[in-house]
């Protein structure tokens, strides 16, 4: 059985190189996120800009509910995948990083078709199931410590065969290093168990950024 290869920088820049290629915008975030410090770290990875887009394209999603927006790389690389119809919402109580996220939704053509709303997410999340909202996909890259109820919420939120993708799964490989055992790692770890023991899903890992993992609702 052959094993999987190890992405080095190399690698990572063919197959950048070799595969979709992000529009002025999404550069543009990159760009402007590698000027704020340790917190770039909060973008998702141009390989998993691509995967997200795949996902929405193939599985003909409408309706997106992302948990996390940060300065909006995820946000508008998925709504460009959606068609002119399409929807997302984007939960983030940061209301400064907001305002950045906006400003680019603007400039991608965007800013129809998405929505953002700055509170807690656990508030926004009980209203939409009051509401019965429904969305074809979620998609989770907030807080760690909230994952497991991030995940809990969004069950509620999907119908059958509607996804759920979550966002640093692997936490830079240190999911597997016995001797990180700090608080963060620990969440994963234990998210990631909860996850793949709970029956209402099917799931898969993908080795794409800093980990995704895949949920389908059975």
């Amino acid at each position: 059985m052959s094993s999987n290869i190890s992405i080095n920088n190399e690698i990572e820049e063919y197959i950048n190189n070799h595969s979709l290629k992000l529009n002025s915008v999404q550069k543009e975030i990159i760009l402007y996120n590698e000027t704020l410090g340790k917190i770039k770290k909060m973008q998702i990875a141009v390989s998993q800009c691509h995967f997200l887009h795949l996902i929405i394209k193939i599985s003909k999603i409408k309706k997106i509910l992302e948990i996390g927006t940060f300065t909006g790389l995820s946000t508008v690389s998925m709504s460009l995948a959606l068609p002119e119809d399409g929807r997302l919402i984007s939960l983030d109580k940061n209301q400064e990083t907001n305002k950045i996220a906006l400003n680019f939704f603007k400039k991608a053509n965007q800013d129809s078709k998405i929505k953002t709303i700055i509170r807690p997410a656990f508030e926004s999340l009980k209203i939409f199931k009051d509401q019965n909202k429904k969305f074809d996909l979620v998609f989770i890259d907030a807080d760690k410590e909230n994952y497991k109820i991030y995940y809990e919420e969004s069950l509620n939120l999907i119908n059958q065969d509607s996804l759920i993708i979550i966002d640093n799964v692997l936490w830079h490989g240190e999911v597997v290093d016995k001797k990180k055992n700090d608080r963060l790692t620990t969440i994963i770890r234990e998210f990631n168990s909860y996850v793949n023991s709970d029956k209402r899903t099917e799931n898969l890992i993908i080795p794409v950024g800093d980990g995704l993992t895949v949920c389908r609702k059975l």
